[in-house]
């Protein structure tokens, strides 16, 4: 009598189901912070507590947080995306009540004080302050009162009034932090950069002509133009009394790579630089060097990753302050309808710059 002959279908063993899958089928809003999923068919991802008909389970993929399923090439649900604009919306109120606050303080509060204020831990408050600024709450401090210095020495009566009135309790405190601050000792900035050497070294390349200068904290200025002596007077006008010293063969080497970077981006460009501006300069500046080559942002896009949504206007007179062309990349940034607006070295330079950097 012959055997009886296997059931195949019956033997064939089913995957295992992530243990995930149950709290989806719950609609599981405590799962929210723990996990997205994503679906195949449809390259979206959802929260567990999504109200939307269930996937098949074969189709579902996990992600610890919704940056991985967008790393992976999901796109949020109407629901999440909606959400997402809410929360950055509250994060960004959250972050310019915090700014204000820095601002008129004469001591900076502490983190858990600012953190408390926003309802926030400590560790989600100082994430969310440097995702929409740039800049932790001690370094957004430090650049707002970097202002307040520049602003006090060029009209205070003696290098220590002006210490004072910027907010700093004594000289000691604010001497160490000077070069920082400044670049350099708070009378050689009163004095114009007075006894402060910066070295320089004029180039050419295919955009024109090029000035790179570079002072001990790093490189201070690029400047692009069709004049050389032109871009000789803007870095004189910017340092009036430092000692600017021609470059040696060594520092024309500094020249070469950033000429290099210019005609081939693909090589990349990292240099230690010297970024002299306001709070709100260094913030848009900060931005500006997050958007990556090959791709742009509006001037809008920037407001509101820096948590200014409505000063659109001063984020274009920030780029146009810049004075590290392409190093701080203000060329990337072009206005809502896709036009490539001013710039300070002329909009034909960064048309060039900008198609350079789509053929990498």
């Amino acid at each position: 009598m012959r055997a009886p002959t296997p059931n195949r279908q019956r033997e064939k063993i089913a995957p295992p189901v992530d243990p995930r899958w149950a709290s989806v089928q719950a609609r599981d809003p405590a799962a929210d912070e723990l996990f997205v999923y994503a679906v195949r068919t449809t390259g979206v991802y959802c929260r567990p507590s999504s109200p939307t008909r269930l996937p098949r389970p074969e189709n579902v993929e996990f992600f610890d947080t919704p940056e991985a399923a967008e790393a992976a090439g999901y796109r949020p649900s109407k629901r999440i995306a909606s959400d997402q604009t809410s929360i950055a919306a509250h994060h960004a109120q959250i972050v310019a009540e915090a700014c204000r606050r820095i601002e008129a303080a004469d001591e900076l509060p502490g983190l858990k004080t600012l953190a408390d204020d926003a309802g926030l831990s400590r560790y989600h408050f100082h994430r969310v302050f440097k995702k929409v600024t740039g800049l932790t709450p001690k370094g957004y401090a430090d650049a707002y009162r970097a202002k307040r210095v520049r602003d006090h020495l060029g009209r205070s009566a003696s290098v220590t009034e002006a210490i004072y009135e910027a907010g700093f309790n004594s000289n000691s405190r604010f001497y160490e932090a000077s070069n920082h601050v400044l670049g350099m000792t708070p009378t050689e900035y009163r004095a114009g950069g007075s006894n402060n050497d910066i070295r320089f070294a004029i180039g050419e390349c295919s955009l024109g002509s090029i000035l790179v200068a570079q002072s001990d904290r790093g490189v201070c200025a690029i400047l692009l133009g069709d004049d050389p002596n032109l871009l000789l007077h803007d870095l004189q006008d910017q340092f009036p009394r430092a000692n600017l010293i021609g470059g040696d063969a060594a520092f024309e080497e500094l020249v070469a790579r950033v000429v290099g970077f210019i005609e081939a981006p693909a090589l990349g460009l990292d240099l230690p630089l010297d970024v002299r501006g306001t709070a709100f300069q260094e913030r848009v500046w900060q931005a500006l060097r997050s958007v990556a080559a090959g791709t742009t942002a509006t001037y809008a896009e920037i407001a509101t990753r820096i948590g200014s949504p409505k000063a659109v206007r001063a984020v274009a007179q920030a780029c146009a302050a810049n004075r590290l062309a392409v190093a701080i990349p203000c060329h990337r940034v072009v206005r809502s309808d896709g036009g490539l607006s001013g710039y300070r070295w002329g909009v034909e330079r960064k048309r060039t710059l900008l198609i350079r950097e789509t053929k990498r």
